[in-house]
């Protein structure tokens, strides 16, 4: 199905977990008689934590099982150098005592992973981000409609600011010219942009426009599962273009976890593998066979699930990444690299 709207306007999340973040085996036992199981599993993992540098900080991990369980830390998939500064609580979880931004290595910033691990096997926590606050820069972009759309331009008014940041305002009128700027804060710091200046002047009434023109249109992405997505897509014309989105393969635009913002932005929530693809933005001159498409790739991060396969069996893990420069991907085994004895190598 399409979503029509009208406008006109100025890692792969790895929770490479080894048996969904839980190892379980199994024992018999004569004397009993009875098959006697033991899991190893996460009481509580890392998360995405965001710190002022000097602070200190905890990145959490607990992990049941049959004791002995050890545990120990990776920092972006190496091993942690534990120190007087950074080192391990008696639960396992991280303490870093002072927080430092340095360049390179000696940063703390990066992803980090718990690893625990007994006698049955070791299991591999979700990854969380620490990240230093610090003082950044605010852009601001304004897009206005040109002076040959002026006559489009008299609709009724509407703003819209984007999650991206973006302000877009539909309608412009006299009492839109002035001096924009966006002000960006976290728990750091408070910055504000420069400056951009929106001037609005009277247009004529022009001829019915041929085709409309797409002045924002949407941008190839690649977005990890459950992330969020948004499509931008402005368009200007005589009369108002009518906005609707579209799969290239045809297939329905999910719509339980699709919305659409402002006039013609196309937002996908909870993002899923089912969800990538090549999506359409159209813009149509109402009442006529004149439009304009502008496209774009939405490329969804894959991350492997468990699976359970008979002795001799063949079992197949599916790992996909994004970035650049490329990254390389490597496989663990309880916490152990994967060396490759096939005919042919990882890609």
């Amino acid at each position: 199905m399409n979503f029509y709207t009208t406008s006109v306007s100025l890692s792969l999340r790895s929770s490479l977990s080894l048996l969904s973040h839980s190892a379980t085996s199994h024992s018999f036992s004569p004397s009993a008689g009875v098959l006697c199981f033991s899991e190893l599993f996460f009481v509580k993992e890392p998360r995405d934590v965001i710190v002022l540098r000097k602070d200190a900080v905890v990145l959490d991990c607990r992990a049941q099982g049959e004791a002995p369980v050890h545990v120990r830390w990776l920092k972006n998939g190496s091993p942690f150098a534990e120190s007087e500064r950074a080192y391990l609580l008696a639960n396992g979880s991280l303490f870093i005592s002072e927080v430092e931004n340095r360049r390179g290595d000696q940063s703390d910033e990066g992803l980090y992973q718990c690893l625990a691990q007994n006698k049955y096997g070791a299991i591999l926590s979700q990854k969380a981000r620490l990240t230093i606050a610090s003082k950044f820069k605010c852009p601001l972009t304004v897009t206005k409609c040109p002076s040959q759309y002026q006559s489009a331009c008299q609709i009724p008014r509407l703003i819209t600011v984007l999650p991206t940041g973006v302000l877009q305002i539909q309608g412009v009128e006299q009492r839109d010219a002035g001096n924009y700027r966006c002000v960006a804060a976290n728990i750091a710091n408070r910055r504000r942009s420069a400056e951009a200046a929106l001037t609005v002047t009277p247009g004529e009434r022009k001829s019915a426009d041929p085709r409309p023109r797409i002045i924002a249109g949407p941008q190839n992405v690649t977005v990890a599962t459950h992330g969020s997505v948004l499509l931008e897509c402005v368009a200007v014309g005589n009369p108002r273009p009518l906005i609707s989105w579209s799969r290239a393969d045809h297939k329905s635009i999910d719509v339980y976890n699709t919305k659409v913002l402002g006039n013609g932005n196309l937002l996908i929530s909870d993002v899923k593998h089912e969800h990538g693809g090549v999506y359409m933005c159209r813009a149509t001159t109402p009442g006529t066979r004149n439009y304009t498409v502008a496209v774009a790739n939405i490329t969804v991060l894959g991350e492997p699930g468990s699976l359970t396969r008979p002795r001799a069996g063949t079992g197949r893990f599916v790992c996909e990444a994004d970035g650049v420069p490329r990254p390389r991907i490597t496989w663990l085994k309880n916490g152990e690299p994967i060396h490759s004895n096939g005919p042919n190598n990882f890609e």
